[in-house]
C-alpha cells in the first residue's frame, strides 16, 4: 500500500518557506546597505530558495501516491519532477555566481563598507539557514521525500554561499583597519569555489530523481529471484522487472511456474510471494504472470 505523506511535506515547506522569506529580506537590506554586490547577489539566490518551496508545494499537491482513472500508477513522479525543478534552479544559482565574478574581474570593484551590525545580522541570517536545512533534511529522510532532500540540498548550498560572502565582507571590513585594500577581493576569490558547490548539490539531485523518471531498475532482480525462489512449490521464475522508488512505490513484475496444477493452489503461492517481497519491499505493487511448465526459462532480468 502506498504512503501519502503529503500533509506532513508541506507543513515543512511552508515552514521553510517563511524562514526563506526572512531569510530574502534580511541579505537584500544588508545588501543595499554596505553596496556588496555579492551579498545582493546572494540575496537573488536566496530567491530561488522561496521559488522552490512554491514549486514544492505545487508539485506536492499533484503527487498523490493513490492511482486514478487516468494515472493507474499514481502520481508521485510530480514529486520528482519538482526535484529536477530545483536541480534546475541550482543552475542558474551557480551561472549567477559565475557571472558575477567574472563581472567584478572586468570592472573596477566600488569600495564597500561594512560595519559589525551588518556582520552579526549575517550570522543570524547564517543560523537560520543551517537550522532549516538540517530540519529539512531529516524530516526528508524520515518520510523518505525527494523533494524535502532536494529542497535542504539546495539550502544547503546558500548556506556555503552565506558563509563565502560572510568570510569576504569580514576580510573587506578588515582591510581598511589592516591598510590592506586587496582584501576587497576576496569575496570575488571565493566565488569560484562556492559555484563548484552549487554544481555539486545539482548533480546529486539529479542523480537521485533520475533513475525513477526514466525507469530504471529499482530492485536488483536476482534478490527478488533469491526471496521467490525459496518459498515451496515455486519451480521458476524469469522475466523480472522493477521500477519505482525504494520507500516510496515499488512495481514488481515476473513470471512464474509453480508445480500446483489447480488455479487455488497456485494463487495461494502467489499470495505468499507478494506478502514476502511486500514485507522486504513494502510499499510495493505486484503483477505476478503465471506460466505452464513448458515455458521455463533461466533469464532472470526482463528482456522484452
Amino acid at each position: 500500500m502506498s504512503i501519502d505523506n503529503r500533509k506532513k511535506v508541506r507543513k515543512v515547506l511552508v515552514i521553510t518557506l517563511v524562514f526563506n522569506i526572512i531569510v530574502l529580506i534580511l541579505k537584500l537590506v544588508v545588501g543595499i546597505i554596505t553596496g556588496s554586490l555579492s551579498l545582493q547577489a546572494d540575496a537573488l539566490h536566496s530567491v530561488t530558495d522561496s521559488a522552490n518551496n512554491v514549486l514544492g508545494l505545487v508539485t506536492n499537491q499533484l503527487s498523490s501516491p493513490y492511482p486514478d482513472r487516468e494515472h493507474p500508477y499514481g502520481h508521485q513522479k510530480f514529486e520528482a519532477l519538482g526535484a529536477l525543478g530545483i536541480a534546475a534552479f541550482l543552475g542558474i544559482a551557480c551561472f549567477e555566481i559565475l557571472s558575477h565574478a567574472f563581472e567584478r574581474i572586468f570592472n573596477d570593484i566600488t569600495p564597500i563598507k561594512v560595519t559589525v551590525n551588518e556582520l552579526w545580522i549575517l550570522l543570524i541570517v547564517l543560523g537560520i539557514n543551517i537550522c532549516v536545512t538540517f530540519y529539512e533534511r531529516k524530516v526528508g529522510q524520515k518520510l523518505k521525500s525527494p523533494l524535502l532532500i532536494a529542497d535542504a540540498t539546495h539550502t544547503m548550498s546558500d548556506v556555503w554561499i552565506t558563509i563565502a560572502v560572510l568570510f569576504g565582507l569580514i576580510g573587506i571590513w578588515q582591510s581598511e583597519v589592516w591598510q590592506i585594500p586587496q582584501l576587497q577581493y576576496l569575496d570575488l576569490l571565493l566565488a569560484f569555489p562556492v559555484a563548484f558547490l552549487v554544481l555539486k548539490s545539482g548533480w546529486q539531485v539529479l542523480k537521485t530523481n533520475l533513475p525513477w523518471l526514466v525507469d530504471e531498475i529499482a530492485i536488483a532482480p536476482e534478490l527478488i529471484h533469491q526471496i521467490v525462489m525459496e518459498v515451496p512449490e515455486v519451480v521458476n521464475c524469469h522475466d523480472i522487472a522493477s521500477r519505482g522508488l525504494l520507500g516510496r512505490q515499488v512495481f514488481i513484475e515476473m513470471h512464474l511456474i509453480v508445480e500446483n496444477t489447480d488455479i487455488k493452489s497456485a494463487h495461494d503461492v502467489t499470495e505468499e510471494i507478494e506478502q514476502r517481497l511486500t514485507d522486504k519491499f513494502a510499499p510495493v505493487r505486484i503483477l505476478i504472470h503465471l506460466e505452464p511448465p513448458e515455458y521455463r526459462a533461466e533469464n532472470i532480468f526482463f528482456e522484452g
